[in-house]
C-alpha cells in the first residue's frame, strides 16, 4: 500500500499515533530507570559507558575513528565519553601495533569485570520484567525493537552530513 511522505496510511494513523506515544513512553521510562538492573548494580553504569564497554568487548581493540563508526556517532563524542572509562580504569589506551603513533582502545580486565556484572543485573532485570512473557513473545520483542533500531540507525545514516561525518547523538 502506497503511503503518503509522513508514512502514513489512510488505515494507520490511529495505530501510527499510538506507536509514537508507546516509543515516547519507553524513552521516557528507559532514562528514568535507566534499565539499570537490580540489586547493588542498579544504575551503577550509564548509557555510554555501556555501549561503549560492549562495543570493545564485542568487537575488540579499536582506534577512536574505528570505534565512533561503529557506534554511529563522532569521534569528540567518543574521545569525551572514553575519556571517564581511561580515568576509572575500565578502558586502557594503548600503541597500535603496527603504528605505534595511533591509540588503540580496549577494554581492561577490571572493565570487562565490570560489565559482565552490569550485564548480568541487566539480563536479571529484562527477566524480571518479562516474567509471565512465553519465549516466542521474547524473541518476537527482541527481533522487533532489534528491526526498529535499526531502522532508526539507517535512517540517521541517510541523514549524515556532507563528507559522511556523522552527526553527533546521546548513543549507538
Amino acid at each position: 500500500m502506497p503511503t503518503t511522505p509522513d508514512m502514513t496510511t489512510a488505515s494507520e494513523p490511529g495505530l501510527l499515533d499510538s506507536l509514537q506515544h508507546q516509543v515516547a513512553v519507553f524513552a521516557r521510562r528507559a532514562e528514568q530507570t535507566r534499565l539499570g538492573g537490580v540489586g547493588q548494580v542498579r544504575n551503577s553504569m550509564d548509557r555510554a559507558a555501556y555501549l561503549l564497554l560492549n562495543r570493545l568487548d564485542k568487537e575488540g581493540p579499536m582506534g577512536v575513528k574505528a570505534l565512533a563508526a561503529s557506534m554511529g556517532i563522532d569521534s569528540s563524542t567518543v574521545t569525551r565519553q572514553v575519556a571517564p572509562l581511561v580515568d576509572t580504569g575500565l578502558v586502557k589506551r594503548t600503541s597500535h601495533p603496527e603504528d605505534g603513533r595511533a591509540v588503540v582502545l580496549q577494554l581492561s580486565p577490571r572493565g570487562q569485570a565490570r560489565l559482565d556484572e552490569v550485564r548480568s543485573s541487566r539480563r536479571e532485570l529484562m527477566a524480571e520484567l518479562t516474567q509471565d512473557w512465553a519465549p516466542q513473545e521474547r524473541e518476537s520483542f527482541c527481533a522487533l525493537l532489534t528491526r526498529f533500531n535499526s531502522a532508526l540507525s539507517a535512517r540517521q545514516m541517510s541523514h549524515a552530513a556532507p563528507g559522511g561525518e556523522v552527526p553527533a547523538t546521546p548513543e549507538s
